[in-house]
């Protein structure tokens, strides 16, 4: 969800409104994506490098998903969305991290779409993460090594209940994955738009499905 920051320094506003903004247009896409049939939605809310930015954003951040998580849990359960987050959520504040886990645990049955928010997530860490996970049950004599192969490896991830994303999309005009998802989007399909995040709507969302459908997707094959 790229191009909160430069979305207001346009209107010549702080970069924390760009991140309010930001959240209008993640709640206008899970709803469209809801309505339209799409399974699930995983968004990139804050990544292993996010914590490099000033402490005040960093802060900000973290108050904006409390306050929004509290305000829209009662929403979510209506709709019937599942919700869950992905990432290394220890280092988050208490606070936030008992409202993610009552969220989870609250939505947990409910059958409409899934919506993932990679928390404190990099692909690379979880790669490593996985990977000591299997080294250490090989040495326990829980796992045996031979028997490590693509599906043993994708259940140690955090997205081991999930299935691989079909379509990226990047906003602002970003041309790169920025760690996200390394290993799930083997296959997936990229749409890069112009459109800054806060002015991600259903005309965007549109045109990147429309851009999808046009794909040919052959997996490697003829």
């Amino acid at each position: 969800m790229d191009g909160n920051g430069r979305w207001a320094k346009a209107k010549g506003l702080p970069r924390t409104m760009g991140h309010t903004a930001g959240v209008e247009a993640l709640k206008t896409t899970l709803h469209l994506c809801s309505n339209w049939g799409i399974g699930a939605l995983t968004v990139y809310a804050f990544s292993t490098e996010n914590w490099s930015r000033p402490s005040e954003e960093v802060n900000v951040l973290m108050k904006l998903f409390e306050r929004v998580l509290k305000r829209e849990l009662t929403n979510l359960k209506l709709e019937k969305v599942k919700i869950n987050f992905l990432g290394d959520l220890d280092p988050l504040p208490n606070a936030l991290k008992d409202l993610i886990n009552e969220s989870v645990e609250s939505t947990l049955n409910n059958k409409g779409i899934r919506f993932n928010v990679c928390t404190n997530y990099g692909g690379r860490r979880e790669l490593v993460l996985a990977a000591k996970k299997l080294a250490e049950r090989s040495v326990k004599g829980e796992l045996d090594p031979s028997l490590i192969d693509e599906n043993v490896f994708a259940s140690e991830l955090f997205t081991a209940s999930e299935v691989d994303p079909d379509l990226l999309i990047r906003t602002s005009g970003e041309k790169r994955i920025s760690n996200f998802l390394l290993w799930q989007l083997a296959y997936a399909e990229i749409h890069v738009t112009d459109v800054l995040w806060p002015d991600f709507d259903a005309d965007a969302l549109n045109k990147a499905l429309i851009d999808y459908q046009s794909r040919s997707r052959r997996f490697g094959g003829v």
